[in-house]
């Protein structure tokens, strides 16, 4: 809990910082509300080298279950571009703003709701210790939420995606959501979209 009273990640984080011991201190997480009622922890996954991180938002319902980033449907669009734009799913490190999965129950379904500021904040300082072990060359942010976290609130992916700006010793290349392509009513044109900043990622590295 910080100085005004809010929960936080950071009295979490272990006192030897590399992805085994974050991915275990992790588990353990009761930095902010949401891992009541998510099945685990979904921590970052890749080599602790990677010159690329992609930073999403929260894992979904299959990612929840599963234990791993990316594993659903938004999963394969990703592993698609990825491999279109020439960038190497081994050079990748993986993650999302928030661990765990945010939702609401409609019968048996549990429907994606938005993490909120204060859970996004919460979990920010597993994002900060990644991006201290990983030290990626190039970050790319996907959708608004990794955007909030990373970029500040006033960054719009819509405006500035695909564009390199520096972050740190890094830089940051913000484009949409895998989902987003999905829900999209031209599937095409958003993935079109969607490759040419991955794209753009790639020229930079």
């Amino acid at each position: 809990m910080d100085k005004d009273g809010n929960t936080s990640a950071a009295q979490f984080l272990p006192d030897k910082l590399d992805l085994e011991s974050l991915r275990s201190a992790a588990a353990c997480c009761e930095g902010c509300g949401l891992y009541r009622n998510a099945t685990q922890t979904v921590f970052g996954e890749g080599p602790s080298q990677a010159t690329f991180m992609l930073v999403g938002e929260q894992p979904g319902d299959q990612e929840d279950r599963q234990g791993h980033p990316f594993v659903g449907p938004a999963g394969r669009v990703l592993d698609k571009g990825l491999a279109e734009a020439g960038i190497p799913r081994d050079d990748v490190y993986i993650t999302n703003a928030v661990k765990h999965f945010s939702f609401v129950p409609r019968g048996k379904r549990r429907i994606h709701q938005k993490p909120t500021a204060a859970e996004i904040t919460a979990c920010h300082p597993w994002l900060d210790a990644e991006l201290a072990v990983v030290d990626p060359a190039v970050i790319v942010v996907l959708g608004a939420t990794a955007a909030q976290a990373l970029l500040g609130r006033t960054f719009r992916v819509t405006q500035h995606r695909g564009e390199p700006v520096p972050l740190g010793q890094a830089l940051a290349v913000a484009t949409i959501h895998p989902s987003a392509v999905l829900r999209a009513p031209d599937r095409d044109a958003a993935y079109a979209g969607f490759l040419s900043d991955l794209q753009a990622a790639a020229r930079v590295a």
